[in-house]
């Protein structure tokens, strides 16, 4: 099936139904990376791009036993980062992000993850996506982080067609009420993740079909 031609007060009405679906399948939606603070977060976030969320954690209480601040990051070498990471894809270039970002956070920010935009898309490894989900997660800034899962579920419901992360965000934002932004990313991501899979999506136990142009049976 493909989208429907709807207007936005058509389709906006739709996202509220299916706002209404994930609250009722994930009433507490949140990040599943491990963490205790916002440094933890930024970190464990920078360490997901092109990694699953399983590689993080089995990784990162060894790496913030060892490295519990941004003091204590700022002091190492990528290689001394490296052994703690090594399960995850591209590890070497993500050594020498985590160790320039905590010499960064230490230097400029006094040790604190900054809670603007700008300025966290300014610290090494930190793209538009990363700001966005620690914002969030870590401080309750209202935005809707894109990844493959919601880019995914934002073109299988048809609430946005667009290709760049920044403007399905923008699209999906402009669908939703701001207040629930944060959760919205939280729940599409679980539910790309165990429901509406990439290769075979789980129509039959979809929550969320009724309000799906896509869906398939």
């Amino acid at each position: 099936m493909g989208c429907p031609k709807e207007g936005q007060k058509e389709k906006k009405a739709r996202a509220l139904a299916i706002l209404k679906a994930l609250k009722a399948a994930y009433p507490g939606a949140k990040t599943e990376l491990k963490h205790n603070n916002p440094f933890q977060l930024l970190v464990a976030t920078v360490l997901s791009a092109q990694a699953t969320d399983k590689s993080v954690n089995e990784a990162t209480p060894a790496l913030f036993a060892r490295f519990p601040d941004p003091q204590a990051l700022a002091k190492a070498t990528p290689e001394e980062v490296e052994p703690y990471i090594r399960r995850i894809g591209l590890y070497r270039t993500k050594a020498k992000n985590l160790v320039a970002l905590a010499r960064r956070l230490v230097e400029e920010h006094g040790g604190e993850v900054p809670r603007d935009k700008k300025a966290l898309m300014k610290l090494p490894g930190v793209g538009w996506k990363t700001a966005t989900v620690v914002l969030g997660a870590a401080f309750g800034v209202p935005g809707i982080a894109v990844d493959t899962h919601v880019a995914r579920l934002a073109r299988r419901l048809c609430l946005s067609l667009a290709k760049a992360p920044e403007r399905i965000g923008a699209e999906l934002e402009a669908l939703f009420p701001k207040e629930e932004w944060v959760f919205v990313h939280h729940a599409l991501v679980l539910h790309g993740r165990y429901v509406c899979l990439a290769r075979k999506p789980r129509c039959g136990a979809c929550s969320l079909a009724p309000h799906c142009p896509c869906r398939q049976g």
